[in-house]
């Protein structure tokens, strides 16, 4: 009996082991199976809902984009003045090599032993410059000498004085030769015009003695003199008439000898008063004046002698260039040989890029304006130099904001041209940018700073044409339309200078509303 209890309890048990893990494969197949309905609800795309992006806190900048070709300055021939050398113009030396680099004060050339020294000017050389001379080529000379720090006068003058002639000879100091001389028959007459002062000036010195002479009168010893014989003269007419007041024997009296008393006594007397009489010098100062006269005269004249000789500025020795420095292109002179006229072609030794604006455009570009170029995902920035009218027909224009049209359609008198200079470039960079075009980014205007913007996307309009934003709610609450105040707008986004309701830099607001279908809803299966 036992036997059958314990085979029945065995039964119960393997049973109840049985039913629990039917009951553990039943949960597992439920979770694993899905019905179709279920399945269906789960594919379907979310609840349609507003796209939102965060205000952002960055700069905002709208350029101006132009197509430009890089390459150097213009082409200037040069040419020298010959006419005052009064032969040929041998070249003797310097003569520069293709693709060498001349600035101020550069000697081009040595012409019959002298240099040729380059200098920044826009007037062409047309004469010699020397003392007394004046004009605008006067001016130019003293600003060109002023940028290489050397003194050459007052530069708002314009006439060549000795103080110009200094500078000059600082010039050729500077450049290694002797600073050019005078002619001889200049230098002969500065120094006739030197000896003649030297005799003006003895001529007065004699009549200045002369006039001293007449002037202080006769000697005190001479006065003496003269006092003495008018006191004898006087005693000698009393003692004769003493005689004839009382004659005798001895002494009678002599008529004649009382007169011939009172004449010696009158002539002593006029003598004495001549002599301390004051001197009639009219005619020594006259001849004082007249030697003070040529005096003068002859000062003045050694005054033009002697700028006569100051150091010149021959006009064979000089040649005025737009711009420097410059690169050599082609040289037709050669030792050896004579030069009239044109001897070399040079060309801006710096790298430009030259472009074209229309002419509302070019009006964003002030001389200064800093902009930029990408070379090998480098930028490298660039500078306009000048804005002129375009020569030539552009060939492709730049448009703000970023875009570069396909062809130009604005005529060439609606169009500028630009010009670009580049800061300090490697030598594998100039080699990269010769005779490339290249785009050239302007900022031609920024808010200077981050301020708050939102995609140009985020904007509505008002029933009033009001710019609106709207801000997305936080927490499940419903979104609000704020009305805010526009700024400059570039790249995509917009400036927002000022709302109604306070906005931050990470407040989400709504650009737009998900493409979706409407989730549909589980069938009655998938809840079984």
């Amino acid at each position: 009996m036992s036997t059958q209890v314990t085979g029945g309890r065995r039964t119960i048990v393997v049973m109840a082991v049985v039913a629990v893990v039917c009951l553990a494969a039943g949960l597992l197949l439920s979770q694993l199976i899905v019905s179709p309905g279920k399945a269906a609800a789960d594919a379907a795309p979310p609840t349609a809902g507003p796209i939102t992006v965060p205000v952002e806190s960055r700069v905002i900048a709208n350029e101006l984009v132009i197509r430009g070709d890089v390459g150097y300055d213009d082409p200037v021939a040069l040419r020298v003045e010959t006419g005052d050398l009064g032969g040929p113009a041998v070249v003797t030396g310097q003569v520069p090599q293709v693709g060498a680099e001349i600035g101020a004060a550069s000697v081009v050339l040595e012409i019959v032993g002298r240099p040729l020294i380059v200098l920044p000017g826009d007037l062409p050389t047309y004469r010699s410059l020397r003392a007394g001379v004046s004009g605008p080529d006067v001016r130019q000379l003293k600003a060109a000498l002023a940028s290489l720090g050397i003194d050459a006068g007052d530069p708002a003058t314009d006439t060549y004085d000795s103080a110009t002639a200094a500078g000059v000879r600082a010039l050729y100091q500077k450049v290694g030769y002797e600073p050019p001389a005078a002619g001889e028959e200049l230098q002969d007459a500065a120094t006739a015009a030197r000896e003649g002062v030297r005799s003006a000036q003895d001529a007065l010195a004699a009549a200045q003695r002369e006039l001293a002479g007449a002037a202080t009168g006769p000697a005190r010893s001479v006065i003496i003199g003269l006092d003495t014989a008018v006191a004898v003269a006087r005693q000698t007419l009393a003692d004769e008439q003493a005689r004839c007041a009382a004659p005798s024997e001895e002494a009678p009296c002599s008529q004649a000898a009382v007169v011939q008393a009172q004449g010696t006594l009158a002539q002593a007397e006029a003598e004495r008063a001549e002599a301390g009489a004051a001197k009639d010098v009219a005619s020594e100062r006259s001849a004082v004046t007249s030697a003070q006269a040529q005096l003068t005269s002859a000062r003045e004249s050694q005054a033009q002698a002697q700028a006569a000789t100051l150091t010149p500025l021959p006009a064979s020795e000089v040649v005025f260039v737009p711009t420097l420095p410059r690169r050599v292109d082609v040289v037709s002179a050669t030792r050896g040989g004579t030069v009239t006229g044109e001897f070399m072609s040079v060309s801006g030794a710096t790298i430009q890029i030259t472009g074209s604006a229309t002419r509302a455009d070019a009006e964003l570009l002030a001389v200064g304006t800093a902009g930029t170029i990408t070379l090998d995902d480098q930028e490298l920035p660039v500078t306009v130099a000048a804005v002129k009218d375009s020569v030539e027909t552009p060939a492709d224009p730049g448009t703000p904001g970023g875009e570069e049209p396909e062809e130009p359609t604005a005529p060439k008198g609606d169009r500028r041209a630009v010009v670009f200079t580049l800061g300090s470039l490697t030598p594998e960079q100039v080699l990269a940018l010769q005779n490339t075009n290249v785009r050239v980014r302007v900022p031609v205007s920024s808010t200077q700073g981050e301020v708050l913007a939102v995609p140009l996307a985020a904007l509505t309009a008002g029933p009033g044409g009001e710019s609106r934003v709207e801000l997305a709610g936080a927490d499940g609450k419903a979104s609000s339309l704020v009305t805010v105040t526009t700024g400059l707008a570039a790249d995509g986004y917009v400036e927002i200078s000022k709302a109604e309701r306070p906005l931050a830099a990470g407040d989400l607001v709504v650009v737009g509303v998900a493409d979706t279908e409407k989730k549909k809803t589980a069938d009655a299966e998938g809840k079984g």
